[in-house]
């Protein structure tokens, strides 16, 4: 985690062109350096090699790999002809980028490296060579240049590590956000859908049934119908509308129903889920004792989860009856749906979905506790606690 007491040298990253700039001020500077201490200064050699070691350091991040030959072998010939003393140094920042942009292969030795630098670094401060002063220059040279060139090779190498593994955690972090959301849209999804549905697939077996027998009771239940499927799809063009604005986003001329758009439901909804549920056969009682203002996100969750456990029962028990008992107790809302068992079938019990799986989901996002299973008298009872310390997103 970044420091957030530790300031960056610049105020915003820099640009590829001030890079640039940066690289030329760079090699003009050592090549000034160069020139001014050079035993051979006025010789057009001596000009020419400092040049072909200095003036390509402005490109490269352009061209790591060759901006490096052409320095490194520039640097080695002006030491070996006397016109420079240096220890690689242009070389050394020449390389840097070429650790940086390379592909790492397997038997590539950096560690090795880096342990060698750590050993001309400790030769170099507490070392000594007992020679002339021409070969103890000569050695010292070579030691500094190892050094240079070790540590730059080492640095570029690690940044690049770096670089990749902060690129994998936002990938990896990207990927767990786009599954969150789709799960979190699968929900909704679930939610808003799977209630009305199950409603409809109960009267229409109802119509089947008594359609001959009692046509009165199956044309009710043809309005049933009618007017539930009516109202799940205006709940789904309100998700989908949802869905396809933008944060923030102007819709005025976009010619989306955006007026249409209602508030997310909470607990002043849930007579709607017992009505709808009476229509099916199945008999609810609401029992709501919340006192104080829940958070919208935590009554969204709460209606889901209301919504679903009585969907459930009026797939599994129609004709039933059933509890809906929500509170807030003790710093937390518990909500409690009960039903007494299985009442008389018109239609199979259908396959199983993830109404479960997508309470628990919700209540785990909130940090609670869900239980579900039969009651030992018989029935089935969905139990979730949430907190209400703080709302979580």
């Amino acid at each position: 985690m970044d420091d957030p007491d530790v300031r960056p040298l610049f105020p915003r990253p820099l640009r590829p062109r001030e890079l640039v700039a940066l690289d030329v001020l760079a090699g003009l500077g050592y090549a000034f350096v160069l020139v001014v201490n050079s035993p051979d200064r006025h010789s057009a050699a001596a000009w020419a090699l400092v040049a072909a070691m200095t003036l390509p350091l402005a490109v490269r991040r352009r061209w790591p790999l060759p901006v490096f030959c052409l320095v490194a072998v520039a640097s080695v010939a002006a030491m070996a002809l006397g016109v420079a003393r240096e220890p690689l140094a242009a070389a050394a920042y020449a390389l840097y980028p070429v650790a940086l942009t390379t592909r790492r292969r397997r038997w590539e030795p950096t560690a090795v490296i880096g342990a060698l630098t750590v050993g001309a670094l400790q030769l170099a401060v507490l070392g000594g060579v007992a020679a002339a002063p021409e070969a103890r220059r000569i050695v010292e040279t070579v030691v500094l240049g190892s050094l240079a060139l070790g540590g730059a090779w080492t640095i570029g190498r690690a940044v690049r590590e770096r670089r990749a593994y902060a690129a994998r955690r936002a990938e990896q972090a990207a990927e767990h956000a786009v599954t969150e959301e789709r799960l979190r849209i699968a929900r909704e999804m679930h939610d808003v859908v799977s209630h009305t549905l199950s409603l409809i697939g109960v009267k229409a077996g109802v119509a089947a049934h008594v359609a001959d027998r009692r046509p009165e009771e199956a044309l009710e239940a043809l309005r049933v119908i009618e007017t539930t499927s009516r109202q799940a799809l205006t709940e789904m063009r309100h998700m989908l509308g949802v869905l396809r604005t933008a944060p923030g986003a102007d819709t005025g001329d976009t010619g989306a129903d955006t007026g249409a758009l209602s508030p997310a439901p909470g607990l002043a909804a849930l007579p709607d889920i017992a009505e709808r549920a009476a229509a099916a056969g199945v008999r609810v009682e609401l029992d709501v004792r919340v006192t104080v203002d829940l958070p919208p996100a935590l009554e969204l969750a709460v209606h889901r989860i209301v919504q679903e456990a009585v969907t459930n029962v009026v797939r599994h028990a129609a004709p039933a009856a059933c509890r809906v008992l929500v509170d807030d107790e003790g710093g937390q809302v518990r909500v409690e749906v009960t039903d007494d068992g299985p009442g008389r079938r018109v239609l199979p019990a259908g396959p199983p979905g993830h109404g479960l799986i997508g309470m628990r989901e919700r209540v785990a996002a909130y940090g609670g506790v869900f239980t579900a299973g039969p009651l030992p008298g018989g029935g089935f009872r969905v139990l979730a606690r949430l907190p209400l310390e703080e709302e979580r997103t």
